[in-house]
C-alpha cells in the first residue's frame, strides 16, 4: 500500500508553525505532493528537512511565491521539473516523480481571483496543461496527478453553486476544462471513491468561519490513469487540520 497526500500548504514555513510536522506524523503517508512552498530550500525550516523524507523542491523565480515539491520515503529514480513552457516552469508550478512502476505529478494550478490577467493566464496553463498531460495517457507506466487545480468540477464541489458561476474557480470554461482533462483518459481518483457525496471540501476561505460552517470548495484532485485509479482504496480529506486554508487529500493505493 501507498498513501500519496495531496497538500497546498500555503507557505512552508506558516505552515510549520502551525503544525505541518504533528500531521506528517500523524497521517504518515508516504509520499506528500505540496503545493505552494512560497521559499527556496535555504527557506525551509531545519526541522522539516530532518523529516523522513527524500525531498525534491521546485522554487518560482519570484522569491515567495508560489512553488512545488514532492516529499518521498523512497528514493525517486527520476525528477523532472517544469512542462517545457518557460513562464509556467518559471513560477515553480509543476514537478514530476518517475517512480519504477508509477508517475506521480505535484501540480500548482493559477488562480484566476486577482483579475483578468491572471483569469487569461490561467486559461493559457490550462490549454498547455492539458496537452502536457495528454502523453501519459497511453504510456505504460500509470500516472497521477495531484495538485491545486483551482476549479471546482462539479456543482456537488462547491457550497453554494447557484451564486458562483461567475467567480473564478467555478467558470463554465474551467469546468469544462476539467471535464475534457477526464475524457483524455484520467479519473477523479476522490470521487471514483466517493461519487455523489456532498459536502465534502478541501478549501475553505479565512472569512466568516467558513471552514466551520463547512462552506468550502473541492479544488484539490488526484487524477488518475484507469489502471492506477482503480488501485485506490481509501480516500479522505483531512478537514481536522488548520495548517492551511487546504485540507490534506490523502488516498492510499494498492501498489
Amino acid at each position: 500500500m501507498v498513501k500519496i497526500s495531496s497538500y497546498n500548504i500555503n507557505g512552508v514555513r506558516a505552515a510549520h508553525r502551525k503544525g505541518f510536522i504533528d500531521w506528517v506524523q500523524q497521517s504518515k503517508p508516504d509520499i506528500i505532493c505540496i503545493q505552494e512552498l512560497r521559499a527556496d530550500e535555504s527557506q525551509i525550516p531545519d526541522e522539516i528537512k530532518e523529516l523522513d523524507y527524500h525531498q525534491y523542491i521546485v522554487s518560482a523565480e519570484k522569491k515567495g511565491y508560489s512553488g512545488v515539491a514532492i516529499f518521498s520515503r523512497q528514493e525517486v529514480p527520476e525528477i523532472k521539473v517544469g512542462i517545457g513552457v518557460d513562464w509556467i516552469d518559471g513560477e515553480g508550478r509543476v514537478i514530476t516523480a518517475e517512480y519504477e512502476k508509477f508517475r506521480l505529478v505535484s501540480a500548482y494550478f493559477p488562480s484566476g481571483t486577482t483579475g483578468d490577467v491572471r483569469q487569461e493566464m490561467k486559461m493559457k496553463f490550462l490549454g498547455d496543461f492539458i496537452e502536457w498531460g495528454k502523453q501519459f495517457v497511453d504510456d505504460e507506466k500509470p500516472t497521477i496527478i495531484c495538485g491545486d487545480f483551482n476549479i471546482c468540477h462539479t456543482e456537488i464541489d462547491i457550497h453554494n453553486p447557484d451564486k458562483q458561476h461567475k467567480t473564478s474557480g467555478f467558470l463554465p470554461e474551467e469546468r469544462a476544462w476539467v471535464t475534457e482533462f477526464l475524457s483524455t483518459g484520467y479519473e477523479d481518483v476522490f470521487r471514483k471513491l466517493h461519487p455523489g457525496v456532498q459536502h465534502l471540501y478541501s478549501w475553505w476561505s479565512y472569512r466568516a468561519g467558513s471552514k466551520g460552517r463547512n462552506k468550502g470548495w473541492r479544488i484539490d484532485y488526484q487524477m488518475g490513469t484507469p489502471e492506477i485509479a482503480g488501485k485506490a482504496v481509501e480516500a479522505v480529506i483531512e478537514k481536522e487540520w488548520d495548517i492551511s486554508d487546504h485540507a490534506p487529500v490523502s488516498i492510499t493505493y494498492n501498489i
